[in-house]
């Protein structure tokens, strides 16, 4: 008989909605809808630029971001973060006003 996860396995995560989102604690998968989501909520409260920390790894996870973002329509613009905020391990993200 298998194991049932433990009660906090399944709660869902609370995110601080801050203009941070460090991709660190989050599994690959969950990209699809946690980046959206994460632009979507820091757009409603006026947060136009956003850092996404992704890793300096393989790249795999910045592409992934950046196909993300590239089809965002809340997007404006994004680059690789300068030195001081995280070089190619983060992502600075611009969003559209009154979208």
């Amino acid at each position: 008989m298998a194991d049932k996860p433990a009660a906090d396995e399944c709660a869902p995560v609370v995110l601080a909605i801050d203009g941070i989102l460090d991709l660190h604690h989050f599994s690959p998968k969950d990209l699809k809808t946690l980046v959206p989501d994460y632009l979507e909520e820091c757009w409603k409260k006026g947060i136009m630029e956003i850092k996404i920390i992704h890793g300096k790894g393989t790249g795999n996870l910045r592409r992934s971001v950046h196909a993300l973002l590239q089809r965002n329509s809340l997007v404006a613009d994004y680059r690789q973060a300068d030195s001081q905020s995280g070089s190619w391990g983060a992502t600075i993200v611009t969003l559209r006003s009154g979208s």
